[in-house]
């Protein structure tokens, strides 16, 4: 039986309940992770062994053996997820605490798809001087930072700085993981329209940390510099946009690199001839127009990736002649968002105890989540997997895992049958833990209507 066709006033209803449920419960669960043990407490004799006096030798053999620190504690599976909070998802400036629903959502996302134990961190300083401080300071409890919803530009700085002075992977999801769902979604889009990765012109709407650095991911996919143009709020980034000098690095050096034809004008005149638009700019719609989509190439590919709404309604764009039409929205067909990367990145970066997170390891990520859809069959509806697809996550960590110890920064090498035991392993427990505690009503059951 073929499936009903909504109409416009029922997608708009569907795509406004998440926020409705999510005000509902909220408050009836008063945060989404918690802490639980995970030795044994068979009586409170154990707790000798686990505090004092025992816990004694376990640090004295880590003052003499750092990296026993590893093998003694929790530390290789801990990532902080840390926000200052002044661009939290599409709604700019809205504080530490107001950031705190997201950053714990971050962590919840973390353990269920990755098997990591995440810890929201957010923090009341904006200063990008002292958050580096502070980041560093906390090295000693963590395996690895997840940076969140910084604004630019300092959030180019923090990254770099923190890559260069860490000890341990550093990485912001709003850069790379965005960068690399994104490849993933055009890698396999090109594919199913039959153009060639090389070949399609690009435009990226929105010139903030996260097209910037698809960009730089694309390109070292595969995608020649002269193929993107960039489309900040003033218009095209290309060579006669002095003022970025000065002010902005990141995007000045894009102006040198893109935009091969020098396209000078608006997201409209961009547009004009593309294959592929894709918008991470600020919520929508009307971002972009559906006449600007029926000006691109045939077989367009079109992303909107903004959350909580994106630049055009998916539907709007298809009315108007997109092939592919791609969102940030999991409630949306073909969601290219950021929770299908970050998880399993981590869990094979944490697995081998990489001591970065490289753009290789992001490509290889990506082209292993592009390579599950394809394994199973692409369809307009479908270039990239869901979130419910559970393997993606072992494969991504395989694929990162083996892509690190393969650039030499890996410290455990593993072949890829065990690597994909470790991952498949720590992932379960998570899922059947949580299954577990709503089983047994340790977590509550949702309210009915």
């Amino acid at each position: 039986m073929a499936e009903q066709k909504l109409t416009k006033e029922q997608m708009e209803a569907k795509a406004a309940q998440p926020g409705i449920d999510a005000m509902k419960l909220h408050p009836f669960y008063q945060g989404k992770v918690e802490v639980v043990p995970r030795c044994i407490v068979r009586d409170f004799s154990d707790f000798a062994i686990w505090y004092t006096p025992g816990v004694a030798k376990p640090c004295l053999d880590i003052r003499d053996n750092p990296e026993k620190v590893f093998e003694h504690t929790n530390k290789s599976n801990f990532v902080a997820v840390i926000s200052d909070g002044t661009r939290v998802l599409g709604l700019g400036d809205i504080g530490p605490e107001a950031g705190m629903p997201v950053m714990e959502g971050k962590a919840l996302l973390f353990k269920y798809l990755g098997g990591v134990d995440a810890f929201p961190i957010c923090l009341d300083e904006k200063d990008p001087e002292k958050i580096i401080e502070i980041c560093l300071a906390l090295q000693p409890t963590f395996g690895g930072f997840n940076l969140e919803d910084f604004s630019q530009p300092k959030c180019f700085h923090i990254l770099d700085t923190l890559r260069e002075k860490a000890h341990i992977p550093v990485w912001h999801d709003d850069q790379q993981g965005t960068a690399a769902i994104i490849f993933a979604g055009l890698y396999n889009s090109v594919k199913f329209v039959n153009k060639v990765l090389d070949k399609v012109k690009i435009v990226l709407v929105g010139a903030g940390a996260a097209n910037i650095r698809a960009a730089h991911v694309m390109h070292k996919g595969g995608v020649p510099w002269e193929n993107i143009v960039l489309v900040d709020s003033k218009g095209t980034l290309h060579k006669g946009r002095t003022e970025l000098q000065d002010g902005f690095k990141e995007k000045w050096e894009l102006c040198q690199l893109t935009n091969g034809d020098n396209v000078v004008g608006d997201i409209e005149t961009a547009m004009r001839g593309a294959d592929v638009v894709i918008a991470a700019s600020r919520p929508g719609p009307g971002v972009i127009k559906p006449a600007w989509v029926s000006q691109m190439a045939k077989d367009s590919i079109v992303m909107p990736c903004a959350n909580p709404v994106p630049e055009i309604w998916p539907w709007e764009a298809k009315e108007a002649g997109a092939r592919i039409v791609a969102t940030g929205r999991s409630d949306f067909p073909n969601q290219v968002n950021n929770s299908l990367g970050f998880p399993g990145i981590f869990r094979g970066t944490l697995d081998v105890m990489a001591t970065t997170i490289t753009d290789e390891m992001c490509i290889a990520a990506a082209i292993e989540l592009a390579k599950v859809a394809e394994d199973k069959g692409l369809r307009e509806d479908y270039i990239i997997p869901s979130m419910d697809e559970w393997e993606v996550y072992p494969r991504e960590a395989v694929a990162v895992g083996l892509k690190a110890i393969e650039q030499g920064v890996a410290r455990k090498k593993y072949s890829r049958d065990e690597l994909m035991k470790i991952a498949e392993a720590k992932i379960r427990h998570a899922r059947e833990e949580t299954a577990l505690l709503m089983k047994e009503g340790f977590i509550k059951p949702a309210p009915k209507e």
